[in-house]
């Protein structure tokens, strides 16, 4: 896609390099926005060299990317641009360097201990002793947070992700305001190099299908764990690397975080859909936090990065109370599930914005001018201005008027 002139240069990430091996994968499964488009280099299997003993492949290549979080690396240089944002590549399933068990590094010993007889030229080929790898990489097959092989990705958790990225609009990042990293597709490994990995477990072994996940990701800074650089280890450094080097740029940054933000306060009324039975049905949080599994774009909006969290719940309305949570106590419990995370890292964005340039006002005159003009054209939700506070209005995708919420997010 060209880039036009009037565009900065694009943002060189940062973080440790890591060379991988590139595979021909078994079969892929592609998200429908992007069919129509040739991307082979999102339909490989890209794995450390310490995964070699467990197959008798040969790469067809190597690829240098760099390495973000624990089992995924990241493009340095983005690949594509989608609605004036660059993207950069990212694979998410390319082993672990650390024992799932301890605070260890993986060392060739104790993989090759939780190996069979029937694995001895495996095990052969693990301890070679020409193989000088400082920090090995394993893939493994010890069952790990329900659906998920530790080091790895399922094809259960896999699956999930793209549902909710399948669910987004034509711009394929965006879910009626709730900004997602795409998973554009998912990669089957090889059945006989799964066979192998799978024997390495601890405990319980992972039985299903081991997969990659290809995605499209805005950056590796998350908000404040899980990445070397986030807004809440140096708020300073953060401005400098996104070039936010005057008041203007400053401001747009928060309007968009803020507007994101909101948008991830309230993603199930914008994934809703009547049942008509007096049920709706909706995104939830599963095991996924704003502070780790969100990533920030140089423009400050927020697009959530870890798609496997996204899962469909089915509550009541106001006349169906005995099915537990109403669709009025979730819409309030997800707010609250993510509210001072957001409102922690809002405060680091502007306090630095205010430290560099001035510009200095009244803290809840600035957030509330900020949320009038982020929300502005938000098709979920308004305001309402009393003497004493300052309300979100929650209406829904559906328009149905009747399940409005109002949540105070000002005290005045």
């Amino acid at each position: 896609m060209a880039r036009s002139t009037n565009r900065p240069a694009p943002i060189k990430l940062r973080g440790m390099p890591i060379e991988l091996d590139v595979y021909e994968g078994a079969e892929t499964i592609t998200n429908r926005h992007f069919q129509r488009f040739r991307m082979p280099e999102f339909e490989k299997i890209y794995l450390p060299d310490s995964v070699r003993p467990f197959t008798d492949a040969d790469p067809v290549g190597t690829r240098e990317l760099l390495i973000d979080d624990n089992r995924s690396a990241v493009s340095r240089e983005p690949c594509l641009t989608i609605d004036s944002t660059d993207f950069y590549f990212s694979v998410k399933g390319i082993g672990s360097t650390t024992s799932p068990f301890s605070r260890q590094l993986f060392k060739k010993e104790e993989i090759s201990s939780l190996l069979g007889k029937s694995s001895s030229g495996v095990k052969d080929r693990i301890m070679n002793p020409k193989d000088t790898e400082k920090f090995p990489r394993y893939l493994t097959g010890e069952l790990w947070s329900r659906g998920c092989p530790y080091g790895s990705q399922g094809l259960e958790f896999a699956s999930i992700a793209m549902k909710a990225a399948e669910m987004s609009d034509a711009s394929t990042t965006s879910i009626h305001g709730f900004r997602i990293a795409p998973l554009v597709k998912i990669v089957k490994l090889p059945p006989a190099l799964q066979e192998e990995v799978t024997q390495v477990y601890w405990y319980r072994r992972f039985k299903q299908e081991m997969v990659q996940e290809a995605r499209l990701i805005p950056s590796n800074v998350r908000i404040y764990f899980h990445s070397d650089w986030t807004i809440g280890d140096d708020t300073g450094e953060l401005f400098d690397f996104f070039r936010i080097d005057d008041n203007e740029k400053a401001m747009d940054f928060l309007k968009n975080f803020v507007k994101s933000g909101i948008a991830i306060l309230t993603l199930f009324v914008r994934s809703m859909r009547n049942n008509e039975d007096g049920t709706y049905t909706g995104l939830d949080f599963y095991d996924v936090w704003l502070d780790k599994d969100a990533v920030l774009a140089p423009d400050g909006t927020i697009f959530w990065a870890d798609l496997e969290g996204l899962q469909e719940i089915t509550i009541g309305g106001r006349d169906r109370a005995e099915l537990g949570f109403n669709i009025e106590e979730n819409m309030e419990h997800q707010i609250y599930r993510s509210l001072y995370e957001f409102m922690y890292a809002y405060e680091q964005i502007e306090r630095e914005r205010t430290k560099r340039f001035g510009h200095t006002t009244d803290r809840k005159i600035q957030f509330e001018y900020l949320l009038r003009d982020a929300l502005k054209d938000d098709e979920i939700v308004d305001l309402h201005r009393s003497p004493d506070s300052l309300e979100l209005v929650i209406g829904n995708i559906l328009g149905e008027e009747k399940l409005t919420r109002r949540f105070t997010i000002l005290d005045w």
